[in-house]
């Protein structure tokens, strides 16, 4: 394992040879690994919201409204019955949120401009100085189970410098479906073992790892706010460990 506390050794990781083992490629998830959703959505919650509802727990309602997202995936991906668009996941099950949370008197404009919120992502502060140093080295793209446009839209509100954007859409397949790191890696032109998958969710890159991509876990603390229950904890699984996108950098020698 390669952790925060040890500068990353470029010979030991073979970055340094021509073969196949040398990392060409990032793959980066956007929600949660890139951009800080839960203050995101929470801040624009409270600006639509307008003082209306001042008893609001709006860190709760992100969370199971991120919840219900992750619900709908698994059930669209148990059915069998083809793309949806997250857009109309996040959208549908916004209603659901707010009704069991008793918030009330949201007017179907509102509903659908606190869905946009999900397009409107503010990144990690070691993000964008992070990803400006690993461009120097490397190809960097997104993998993302958000649709292209919103994935579109956060890259060019957060000036967030990939050189390509990939996303589960493209394939038709959610993340972990393996159809979709493989559409990644056909875009590229690069074999998976050319390939890091960079991600907070570690069913993520464990996918990615079986397909045979190079692994970095990068732990996000407040990806569900304070008091969230962020999984965090390293493990020797991947071939990186870090705390931000600048330790990334650092461990891969930029």
């Amino acid at each position: 394992m390669r952790s925060r506390d040890k500068i990353f050794d470029t010979a030991d990781f073979n970055l340094s040879r021509h073969d196949g083992d040398v990392v060409k490629a990032l793959l980066f998830d956007v929600q949660g690994t890139a951009t800080d959703f839960h203050s995101t959505v929470c801040a624009e919650a409270q600006r639509i919201s307008a003082g209306r509802h001042p008893g609001a727990d709006w860190a709760e309602v992100v969370r199971r409204w991120r919840a219900s997202y992750f619900a709908a995936l698994d059930a669209a991906q148990s059915s069998h019955e083809g793309w949806v668009s997250v857009h109309s996941v996040y959208r549908d099950a916004l209603d659901t949120v707010l009704d069991e949370s008793g918030i009330t008197g949201f007017s179907g404009a509102e509903r659908d401009e606190l869905t946009l919120a999900w397009q409107r992502l503010t990144p990690w502060p070691d993000v964008v100085p992070g990803l400006t140093r690993l461009k120097s080295r490397f190809t960097l793209a997104t993998l993302s189970n958000a649709d292209v446009a919103a994935v579109v839209n956060i890259s060019k509100r957060a000036g967030l410098p990939w050189d390509a954007i990939f996303a589960a859409e493209m394939a038709g397949v959610f993340k972990p479906d393996p159809a979709s790191y493989r559409m990644a890696a056909t875009y590229l032109g690069l074999d998976t073992a050319e390939i890091m998958m960079v991600a907070s969710h570690k069913y993520d890159i464990r996918a990615a790892a079986g397909l045979g991509f190079h692994t970095a876990f990068v732990a996000r603390p407040l990806e569900f706010g304070v008091g969230g229950d962020a999984d965090v904890a390293y493990s020797d699984e991947f071939d990186i460990n870090g705390s931000d996108f600048l330790d990334l950098a650092a461990q891969l020698g930029c």
